[in-house]
């Protein structure tokens, strides 16, 4: 080979790796593979990363009693002592404070949710809002429904009624304003809330037996339990992270109280923390 083209062919290297550089940097990325790791790098490094960054934690709350508490009637039928015709006209309101599955002593209606996790998972909050754009609180035969309802941060929440009687919205937050108006038949409010560090209680006046719980948290890593007392947070960043099961008649189900029982989550797995037992000698009566 004569000097020439040697020398033409040195001056090419660098410009045929330019022109590979601003293809891969285009519309054409490129998957390379590291000869001595044998993993990703570039672009298919940074999408495995983010699908493999998050795990999942479940467990269950269960009643740590022998025997599992007989459920209970809020309101008996026929017998409302407010608006008869329309209140437990045709059932019986179940009172919903403490509801344990009799064949697996799960308790339902309980949150499960993180105290100040951390990472976080934008992906995770863009599904959250965009599953539910507003969340719906209905008083319907005298009763609010859901009963117990978690919301993001700044999440439009429409209290509604769908009874032909007056109701009224009333909350105590912590954190927040506290909200008492009363709502005509099948009348409607819209609010926003800001994170608040408790589960806010839900009443209407007009009708003593009613009640709901609300917990606005300001991530997506929540869940309410379902009859079995199962709960699911998915998506949740990879590491130490600190749990928080509660309920209404209890409080703090969980160790650690506020500050929750730590969880190592790891990344692409689901971390079962089994059954969180609710001590029944804490049951407020």
């Amino acid at each position: 080979m004569s000097p020439l083209s040697t020398a033409h062919r040195r001056t090419l290297r660098p410009t045929a790796a330019l022109a590979i550089a601003l293809v891969c940097g285009g519309l054409f990325p490129c998957f390379f593979r590291s000869a001595r790791a044998g993993v990703p790098v570039g672009p298919a490094a940074s999408t495995l990363t983010g699908q493999s960054g998050f795990g999942t934690i479940k467990g269950r709350l269960v009643w740590g009693g022998d025997t599992a508490p007989e459920a209970k009637n809020a309101v008996e039928k026929g017998k409302a002592e407010k608006d008869p015709t329309v209140c437990a006209a045709s059932a019986a309101i179940r009172d919903k404070k403490l509801v344990v599955d009799p064949k697996t002593k799960g308790v339902r209606y309980a949150f499960a949710y993180l105290v100040r996790p951390k990472g976080n998972n934008p992906d995770a909050m863009k599904a959250a809002l965009e599953k539910t754009p507003t969340v719906e609180i209905d008083q319907k035969n005298c009763e609010f429904l859901p009963y117990a309802v978690a919301v993001l941060q700044d999440q439009p929440v429409k209290f509604k009624s769908s009874d032909p009687v007056n109701h009224n919205i009333h909350l105590n937050p912590f954190t927040n304003p506290a909200f008492n108006q009363i709502l005509p038949p099948n009348g409607e409010v819209d609010k926003k809330f800001v994170r608040e560090r408790l589960p806010i209680k839900l009443t209407c006046d007009i009708h003593p037996w009613m009640e709901g719980w609300i917990m606005v948290v300001d991530h997506p890593f929540f869940a309410v339990s379902g009859e079995d007392g199962s709960f699911e947070i998915k998506g949740v960043p990879a590491g130490e992270q600190n749990l928080v099961v509660w309920q209404s008649t209890v409080g703090f189900a969980t160790p650690g109280l506020a500050r929750g029982m730590p969880v190592q989550v790891k990344a692409g797995e689901a971390v079962d923390v089994g059954e969180v037992k609710l001590d029944p000698s804490k049951v407020k009566k």
